[in-house]
């Protein structure tokens, strides 16, 4: 299995083509952006971090039935992946008010909400990554009524099985992101990533912040909360 050429290049991974036309291969950078790509900088190890953490969660949606991209770990940066046709949606599951949904809804940060809450935003640069809802994805024709629905059962799955999991670990899981692609056969599989970067982690006991809002805020102590958070979960 050799890298080709590079395929995409995100703010935090690179993706490189390889010389099997179906697999990928994933590299986890240590680029740290946030409020759109206004604020940089680098997180010490965070992309070995993120493919650990990613590694750890795919191969446990696995054991729970829940199809993933993920194919093989090949170092300590990189992992290989289907390549599949990705979904332009950011999927994000929200369990306690935190960042913009605390702000939209004037909750206080930190309000456990009723019932988890689902929200999609357009992956879409250019527009700033807009919040849709089912009407706008089917204009757009970015997803089939049934693949939402396809894609609402996973992610509700995952939610489900990482709080199980979090609990155990004296973390409460804020909220998350996930990204889904389609493989040949258009079956719906998870896809992006599983990490501080897209998820919110809080202490149980503390809430202290055990993820990226802490490069976000300024709060100081990132690398400690990223080493913490994937011990924690890893242990």
């Amino acid at each position: 299995m050799n890298k080709t050429d590079v395929l995409y290049e995100g703010k935090a991974k690179i993706v490189y083509n390889t010389d099997e036309a179906d697999k990928l291969i994933v590299y986890f950078k240590d680029d740290a952006t946030a409020g759109n790509g206004e604020k940089k900088g680098t997180i010490q190890d965070k992309g070995i971090i993120n493919n650990k953490m990613s590694e750890f969660f795919f191969k446990l949606f696995k054991d729970n039935g829940i199809a993933t991209h993920y194919l093989e770990t090949l170092n300590e940066r990189e992992m290989l992946v289907k390549k599949l046709d990705m979904i332009a949606l950011e999927v994000i599951v929200r369990n306690i008010a935190a960042g913009s949904l605390a702000k939209r809804l004037g909750y206080e940060e930190g309000t456990v909400l009723k019932t988890p809450v689902l929200e999609y935003c357009y992956k879409n640069d250019a527009l700033g990554d807009p919040l849709l809802n089912r009407y706008h994805i089917m204009v757009l024709d970015v997803a089939s009524v049934y693949e939402l629905d396809q894609i609402e059962h996973i992610a509700f799955s995952v939610n489900h099985i990482m709080k199980d999991l979090l609990r155990a670990k004296n973390v409460d899981l804020v909220d998350f992101k996930l990204e889904f692609g389609r493989d040949e056969n258009k079956n719906i599989i998870l896809a992006d990533e599983i990490s501080p970067d897209n998820c919110r982690f809080w202490d149980m006991t503390t809430k202290e912040k055990l993820d990226k809002d802490r490069f976000r805020r300024d709060m100081g102590g990132v690398e400690e909360a990223y080493k913490e958070i994937l011990t924690r979960i890893t242990a």
